[in-house]
């Protein structure tokens, strides 16, 4: 059975990569055809590129973090060619696609309408995609939030999914509006089919990981204070914060989860960063920005986490609390039920 999985594989972006490898690679260890659908664009390729270099647009990146920015950017463009991938295909003909048994849409935020590159493409809700079956995993409307609803010629085009599983409850209320169907909730596939662990750093000494930008000054300043009460380095993973003790911008993929993997614990604002702190068992304190504030909060919530979002009314204690100790046990343990819920929808979705 040949399966082909849609999804942003070319992203740079940690997330991206992660689930985009993780669910094929957990697709063919249960023993289906599986590789990533290749479509490629010109304008596409350009636009992650821009973003790759100037990653907090209004804000412009210092000249002196362009070379950074740049071996991030040639690290994750040798990590894609090391994916199972189709032959490429132009992303506006579809139909060139190659034909399959099945093919699975997700993950990431494929149906997100506002997405500045990829949204509203016809492809992601497939249109004329050559397939036996289509199927949805943890597809995503990202910021496209449940009150502006779903139009019924979009609504019209998940109906010819035989199986729809979505990652947040936004996305599943969007669905629920525009075809009357009840989807399952399903964890990231980086939760799903956790990648093997990366090798161990050589660092001079324990540090705290920070991944993210645009963080809240109450944020950094919480966090910083706690570093130091413990004598703990700030060490900024892909991304320049001038809060940090040391910059690790040219992280590729492989050194991102072995910086989450290494850390201490690990504050964010960004939804892998949760996802790669729960995976590595670290202990983490996440400010959800604007845009990512639903799925951090579904997240957490699903998990049994939900008390690692802070606020600014957090106290101090309350950081060293979240930052000092392991994580619940209970929370692996939950993950653990997800992991069955999601395992027996592909079961019956793939049949």
């Amino acid at each position: 059975m040949t399966l082909g999985v849609l999804t942003f594989h070319r992203s740079i972006n940690y997330g991206s990569y992660w689930q985009a490898r993780c669910l094929v690679e957990g697709l063919r260890a249960r023993g289906y055809d599986a590789e990533l659908l290749d479509h490629d664009s010109r304008d596409v390729r350009w636009a992650e590129l821009r973003c790759a270099f100037r990653p907090e647009l209004p804000r412009r990146t210092p000249r002196a973090d362009y070379g950074r920015y740049a071996a991030k950017t040639r690290r994750f463009l040798a990590a894609f060619e090391q994916l199972r991938q189709s032959p490429r295909f132009p992303l506006d003909r579809p139909e060139e696609a190659g034909r399959y048994d099945i093919i699975l849409v997700g993950s990431d935020e494929v149906w997100n309408f506002r997405h500045p590159w990829y949204g509203s493409k016809p492809i992601f809700f497939g249109e004329r995609l050559r397939a036996g079956r289509l199927l949805s995993y943890a597809a995503s409307f990202g910021s496209h939030e449940a009150r502006d609803g779903l139009p019924a010629d979009w609504s019209r085009k998940l109906d010819r999914f035989e199986a729809i599983s979505v990652r947040d409850t936004n996305s599943a209320e969007l669905v629920r509006q525009g075809t009357g169907r009840e989807p399952v909730l399903v964890l990231d596939p980086c939760l799903q089919f956790p990648p093997p662990p990366p090798p161990a750093l050589r660092v001079e000494q324990p540090y705290l990981a920070l991944y993210g930008h645009s963080f809240p000054p109450w944020f950094a300043r919480r966090v910083r204070q706690w570093a130091a009460a413990e004598r703990l380095p700030i060490i900024s993973i892909g991304y320049r914060n001038d809060w940090a003790d040391a910059q690790r911008v040219e992280a590729g993929p492989e050194q991102f989860s072995a910086f989450i993997a290494g850390a201490q614990a690990v504050a964010t604002n960004f939804f892998h960063g949760c996802i790669f702190a729960l995976l590595h068992g670290r202990p983490f304190v996440a400010a959800p920005s604007d845009y990512r504030s639903r799925k951090v909060r579904d997240l957490t919530r699903e998990v049994g986490a939900a008390h690692h979002l802070v606020g600014e009314r957090t106290s101090a204690d309350r950081f060293a609390e979240l930052l000092g100790a392991p994580l619940d046990p209970r929370i692996p343990a939950r993950i653990a039920v997800l992991r069955r819920r999601s395992d027996a929808y592909l079961g019956s979705a793939l049949g």
